[in-house]
């Protein structure tokens, strides 16, 4: 009976721990992708079968709680600008001059014709706090050894997804892959990283390639032409008040 209890406490003990080493690989790349507070230049593609479009961003955040992003390019759609608030996005709609606050059911759709949601614009959902995280077998991509990282989402949580996996390269601990499933197990999106380089300071990919899983020849790549971490910001950047005066 001891020896069975043992048994029992050795195993449960290891998949404790496994469980916190996938909450930390997870926290400490998202760590690393963000930093105190981050602000971006960014080109984004939007690719299908028979054409393709380009827009320009210049992105904010601090943390995990706060983010700002504004459309530069092109014409029609610059000043267009996005801010998360905790659990609150809102979006400033210079064409008629107001703020809308975003419903939690509009996460899951698409951010402005790309293949990116809103959601994985303004980070409402986090992948630390907001899943279970759990190890997987240990995987390759474009030759970097990785860890996989199977993400569950926690009951109370409003997360746009059922399932996510993640590879994250093991050196640097890169996010170099991720899958996306819904509710019903099925494969949505894939979003791919490459082209790692120096940006502000840290090693981290700078081409972002999010692939529907069920639409040939259509895709949404984001370039990341500028990125500076831990540089301050001022106090009022992530007020709603400020959303109409960002440039």
């Amino acid at each position: 009976m001891r020896v069975l209890f043992l048994l029992l406490c050795n195993v449960f003990c290891g998949i404790l721990l496994q469980a916190q080493d996938a909450r930390e690989i997870v926290r400490k790349a998202d760590a690393r992708a963000r930093g105190t507070t981050s602000e971006a230049r960014i080109t984004i593609q939007i690719i299908r079968p028979n054409w393709k479009r380009e827009m320009g961003l210049k992105a904010w955040s601090q943390g995990n709680d706060y983010s700002l992003a504004l459309v530069t390019s092109p014409a029609k759609d610059k000043g267009i600008v996005y801010l998360k608030r905790k659990k609150e996005v809102w979006n400033w709609i210079p064409s008629i001059e107001r703020n809308v606050k975003l419903p939690p059911s509009m996460m899951s759709q698409s951010w402005m014709g790309t293949d990116f949601t809103n959601d994985d614009l303004v980070k409402e959902a986090s992948i630390v706090e907001d899943y279970v995280q759990s190890l997987m077998p240990d995987a390759t991509v474009d030759g970097y050894n990785c860890y996989q990282v199977a993400l569950v989402p926690k009951p109370e949580a409003a997360v746009v997804w059922g399932r996510v996996l993640l590879w994250i390269e093991k050196k640097d601990l890169l996010m170099l892959h991720a899958e996306y499933y819904d509710e019903s197990g099925k494969l949505v999106n894939i979003l791919h990283a490459s082209e790692v380089k120096m940006l502000g300071g840290r090693l981290l990919p700078s081409r972002l390639e999010m692939i529907p899983a069920d639409k040939k020849g259509q895709k949404t790549v984001m370039i990341y032409e500028s990125l500076q971490f831990d540089k301050p910001l001022p106090e009022q950047i992530f007020t709603t008040s400020y959303m109409s005066r960002v440039q």
